[in-house]
């Protein structure tokens, strides 16, 4: 059976999930402020710069003399320095609440150990840990991005039975349909939630993807392209206002076109020096959609954390041969005929 801390710790990571693909590169966070007779309010982080989720929590108890009182629950360790927003630690302090709870530290350098250090300074008791693992799952990408100081990345295709992710053809010829139509709002859905995504050349030249989500409320991300001769048409749609394109190339940029180039040397350190880059950018994740040489580059180089692959049951007889992808999968969902199959990396 759940414990109390544990109870409200789930309702925290509740409240936390409902600003995914709205607060990053923010954590998501929830908070439960809980008094002699229950919840007394709860609050989460909504919105990129506004108010986070513990000054939400505690805005929303009417009577705030109960807070001396209760206990406050929060998934993740409330920041102690000035960003967009003061400090979460003032505000619990200032509120009187001399009992906090927390799901798991927080691994940004800003606040790693000091908003738990701030709050027991000032007479607070504090407790660390009820479902630790949960709450670090939960901000997979932050933990991800500040461990090791790159975007979380996911890897994500579609493929025939028999192994192609897409038959041979002009790019003049429309890519095969692999999949069925509910796959491609779910991809959609994917794209609003994440930050960035990332094709390369082949895939702009052949496909003319949008690399948007816009079959689906919530923004879209930036557009990452790799384009190392500047290959790309200047009618691709990757250079309309949709969203923002970042372009990495080794060539000098051309004429400002509404779209940002990075030059970069296309070596060996390619991906890693390219992620840096992202990182710097404060880029937390990113969706790596095509073609199948930018997949098999970031399997090869290990720099993957999860991948979802849809298994269609169509054969195409020939054509562009999937990534070779021999690891073991964490689960499986079945969208009609096909079958989106779930992996994670073992450093996960």
């Amino acid at each position: 059976m759940m414990n109390q801390h544990d109870k409200y710790m789930h309702r925290c990571l509740e409240l936390a999930v409902r600003g995914l693909g709205k607060v990053a590169p923010n954590p998501m966070v929830g908070c439960v402020i809980v008094g002699d007779n229950g919840i007394l309010g709860e609050g989460h982080h909504d919105t990129f710069g506004g108010a986070h989720a513990e000054v939400n929590a505690i805005n929303s108890v009417e009577n705030k003399a109960a807070l001396s009182t209760g206990t406050l629950y929060v998934n993740l360790e409330p920041c102690a320095h000035h960003g967009k927003t003061p400090p979460c630690t003032d505000a619990i302090i200032a509120s009187g609440i001399k009992n906090v709870v927390i799901g798991c530290s927080d691994p940004n350098p800003l606040v790693k150990g000091k908003g738990i250090e701030k709050l027991k300074e000032a007479g607070i008791s504090v407790e660390v840990g009820p479902l630790e693992r949960d709450c670090m799952e939960v901000n997979k990408r932050f933990f991800t991005f500040h461990e090791r100081k790159r975007p979380f990345i996911i890897l994500k295709w579609a493929q025939s039975s028999d192994g192609f992710i897409d038959r041979k053809r002009t790019k003049e010829e429309a890519p095969a349909k692999i999949t069925q139509d509910e796959v491609q709002i779910m991809v959609h859905l994917w794209r609003s939630q994440e930050q960035a995504i990332m094709v390369g050349t082949h895939t702009i030249i052949m496909d003319n993807p949008n690399l948007t989500a816009r079959k689906v409320s919530g923004r879209s991300p930036t557009r990452i392209v790799l384009d190392k001769s500047l290959k790309i048409p200047s009618d691709a749609h990757v250079f309309n206002k949709d969203a923002p394109t970042l372009i990495f190339t080794e060539q000098p940029a051309p004429a400002n076109n509404g779209v940002e180039y990075l030059h970069i040397a296309f070596d060996a350190k390619l991906l890693q020096n390219m992620l840096t880059e992202l990182y710097n950018r404060n880029l937390q994740s990113v969706i790596i959609e095509g073609g199948e040489k930018l997949l098999k580059s970031f399997i090869e180089k290990d720099l993957w954390d999860e991948a979802k692959v849809f298994y269609s049951a169509k054969a195409l007889g020939e054509g562009v041969s999937a990534p070779s992808f021999p690891f073991p999968s964490k689960g499986e969902i079945k969208i009609g005929d096909d079958t989106l199959i779930l992996y994670r990396n073992r450093h996960m």
